[in-house]
């Protein structure tokens, strides 16, 4: 029976190292697909009046594409099955997403290249009232989360006394603010300050970010070839100023 066992690992590891990397078969078939959400302004948002996509990450993946010399094929994805896209091989890789232990049982992440803080956003007219993280950790306040997001996993840690109201995409969370069916929701500081800008009604709690959380591009699980190019790909870039140039563009923070 051991033996039996044995040769089935034996054989698992063989088929996974003789495996053909998707950096092959990106380059083999001339297309590199990208999964993305297009809802999470400036990083992905897809203009429902075109069907095309635009925005830092965007932008990001146009220039991998074109550094591997194929053409780019944006497939439209959710938060509650963006990392199922990655395992059911529906593309080779994702937009940036937020690194959580959870994400990576399953999937595989690149070496991060943005880091950012989370805030919570409430009515402008409701800051007195909620004006600390504290204040919406209660029993009586309802936080809206949107399904699959990493904020909705962080809001049962943050907001372990509030009820929590997740929606499901194309939905969002700050919609529920702005519709007064729920006191608040978290969101990066990055969406965060340009969501208060699009809709003025809106305010960040003055009260800091907290959980600071890092962004990286999901690969399949074990394709260490493509992570490993698309990691010395982001360092280069880097190195070059191309992510420098990204940040003033979007009038995003440093790294």
């Amino acid at each position: 029976m051991r033996k039996i066992f044995a040769l089935i690992t034996l054989l698992i590891m063989t088929t996974a190292a003789n495996a053909e990397s998707k950096l092959e078969i990106i380059k083999k078939n001339g297309e590199l697909r990208v999964g993305t959400t297009g809802d999470w302004d400036p990083m992905s948002m897809k203009d429902p009046a075109t069907n095309k996509y635009k925005g830092f990450d965007i932008d990001v993946m146009r220039e991998l594409a074109k550094d591997l010399g194929v053409k780019v094929k944006f497939v439209p994805a959710e938060w509650k099955t963006i990392v199922a896209g990655i395992t059911a091989d529906r593309y080779d890789i994702s937009t940036s997403v937020t690194k959580t232990p959870k994400r990576a049982e399953v999937a595989g992440f690149t070496t991060t290249y943005y880091k950012y803080g989370t805030v919570p956003l409430v009515l402008k007219k409701n800051l007195n009232k909620f004006s600390t993280w504290n204040s919406l950790n209660n029993k009586n306040v309802t936080i809206a989360t949107t399904l699959g997001t990493s904020q909705e996993e962080k809001a049962k840690e943050f907001f372990p006394k509030s009820k929590l109201k997740s929606v499901e995409a194309p939905a969002r969370d700050f919609q529920e603010v702005l519709a007064g069916r729920a006191d608040g929701n978290i969101t990066s500081s990055t969406e965060a300050n340009k969501l208060v800008i699009k809709y003025p009604q809106l305010a960040i709690v003055p009260d800091g970010e907290k959980n600071p959380a890092f962004l990286a591009m999901m690969v399949p699980k074990g394709d260490k070839t493509w992570n490993d190019y698309v990691s010395k790909w982001i360092k280069s870039k880097k190195s070059s100023g191309f992510f420098k140039n990204l940040l003033t563009k979007y009038n995003l923070k440093s790294l």
